[in-house]
């Protein structure tokens, strides 16, 4: 060791000093938590094309009515269920609307309700499930009677029941959705927090006087983040289902709003006779619900230390 290193204060071994200060070992030193999720996911192949097209459905959710020569409510008596032609490139429908259009403006509307049912039931599930493990006793008993109460009741009945009441308002079954998809992934959370409120930073935080909620909210639910990132995902999988099963059997979204449930549910009828009704958003539908379970997959993988899909960072 030279008087230098002396007079700098580097104390350090030189044989240790040299290893350390290899660009791999600087690598690793300085790889991020997210920069490691991040180059575990793009290594999956599957879930970088499932991204891909999702971001391609979600621009043209928002930017295809831009190049729409028609609105998605005008109808032309000129063009009767025709098919793909320059002036209407899915074609039209038996009223003359323009399935474009259509297919734009319902993708959009199916986006909106997924992502309001897969963010809120999330958000809704961590925060009842944390605080239900956290606190414990009689407040745990009541969610968790309630969760299993809401776990037995046949939940398609009540979609059926309030949608078709509220006249296939949108927002209502967003709402409705949103109600009764929180209380599956409250009780994982819950299981998961409860390991997590035995451990010494959450007993020093409790004993420091922190509140409750604050405990919860900064270090059970940040614990648990990369669960909620899949529930999220999955969320929003499941919703698209859902309300194209609710639109299909004419219990969902109703005219003159449209979503991809109810274009398919009309199309399913005259498949044979104008097939274009059916195929352009049933194709919108299976890209959008594989791309997300392709995303969901590739994050469960990314987020999994133990699993090797994403490889080694």
């Amino acid at each position: 060791m030279s008087l230098t290193d002396l007079e700098n204060g580097d104390l350090r071994d030189p044989e240790i000093h040299t290893e350390e200060a290899t660009p791999a070992a600087v690598g690793r030193r300085r790889l991020s938590r997210r920069a490691l999720y991040t180059r575990r996911f793009v290594r999956n192949r599957p879930a970088v094309a499932g991204l891909f097209i999702f971001v391609l459905l979600a621009l043209f959710a928002i930017l295809g009515g831009l190049f729409a020569k028609h609105d998605y409510l005008a109808t032309d008596f000129m063009n009767l269920s025709t098919g793909p032609t320059a002036d209407h490139w899915f074609g039209t429908n038996d009223a003359g609307n323009d399935l474009y259009a259509e297919v734009v403006h319902g993708l959009q509307r199916s986006l909106i309700i997924a992502l309001i049912v897969g963010a809120g039931s999330t958000i809704i599930a961590a925060i009842i499930g944390a605080t239900a493990a956290y606190f414990g006793g009689y407040y745990e008993r009541v969610v968790l009677a309630v969760i299993h109460f809401l776990m037995v009741v046949p939940a398609f009945l009540i979609l059926a029941l309030f949608s078709n009441s509220s006249g296939g308002n949108w927002l209502v079954i967003a709402i409705i959705l949103l109600l009764i998809n929180w209380f599956f992934p409250a009780r994982v959370v819950w299981t998961l927090s409860l390991s997590i409120r035995e451990r010494d930073y959450v007993r020093a935080s409790r004993y420091m006087g922190v509140g409750g909620f604050k405990v919860v909210l900064r270090h059970i639910v940040p614990n648990i983040g990369s669960l909620l990132i899949i529930q999220f995902t999955l969320g929003v999988v499941g919703a698209v289902l859902a309300e194209t099963s609710l639109s299909f059997i004419g219990f969902g979204v109703k005219a003159p709003d449209v979503s991809l449930g109810s274009l398919i549910g009309g199309g399913a009828d005259t498949i044979t006779s104008a097939p274009w009704l059916f195929y352009f958003p049933a194709a919108a539908l299976t890209l959008l619900t594989v791309s997300m379970a392709l995303v969901a997959d590739g994050l469960r993988d990314a987020l999994d230390p133990t699993s090797a899909a994403g490889g080694q960072a």
